[in-house]
C-alpha cells in the first residue's frame, strides 16, 4: 500500500489509480469493513486523527479532484461523506524520500513525466498535509 504524501498531481496514471484503490482500502480499514491491512503501517497517520476516517475521505477528495482534471472517471460515491478540514504532519524527510521513490518509478514508467517534474523548484505535499521538520516517519519501509 502506498498513500504518498506527495501532491496526486505529481503521480502518472497508474500511481494516482493505485493511490485512489488503495485509499480506497484504508477507508474501508478504518471503517472496519475489512480484515486485511489492518495494521498497516501507512494507517497510522489516519489514526493519529481526531476523526481517521474523515481525514482519509478528505485524503481521497483531493485525489478525486485531480483524476477529474485529467478527466478520469474515479467513482466519488466510493468516498466517505464525513468531512474533515484539518491537517495532518508530514515530514520534509518522508516528502524527499517519496520524491525519490517516485522518480524512481517514473523513470521507468514514465521517463517524460519523470523529465518535466526534475524541474519543478518545490515539492508539494498532498494538501491534507503540512510539512514539518524531521527525518522520515518513522512507519515507512524504506
Amino acid at each position: 500500500m502506498r498513500i504518498w504524501s506527495l501532491h496526486p498531481g505529481y503521480l502518472d496514471a497508474k500511481g494516482l489509480v493505485a493511490l485512489w484503490r488503495e485509499t480506497l482500502l484504508a477507508q474501508a480499514v478504518l471503517r472496519g469493513r475489512t480484515r486485511g491491512y489492518r495494521h498497516h503501517p501507512q494507517l497510522e497517520r489516519f489514526r493519529a486523527a481526531p476523526r481517521p476516517v474523515a481525514a482519509v475521505a478528505t485524503y481521497l477528495r483531493h485525489a478525486h479532484d485531480e483524476s477529474v482534471r485529467r478527466g478520469y472517471h474515479f467513482d466519488r460515491s466510493r468516498i466517505s461523506r464525513a468531512g474533515w478540514t484539518g491537517a495532518l504532519p508530514v515530514t520534509e524527510g518522508q516528502l524527499a524520500y517519496e520524491w525519490r521513490h517516485l522518480m524512481d518509478k517514473l523513470a521507468v514508467r514514465d521517463p517524460e513525466r519523470r523529465a518535466a517534474l526534475m524541474k519543478e523548484p518545490t515539492i508539494r505535499p498532498h494538501p491534507i498535509f503540512t510539512v514539518v521538520k524531521g527525518p522520515i516517519e518513522s512507519w515507512e519501509k524504506p
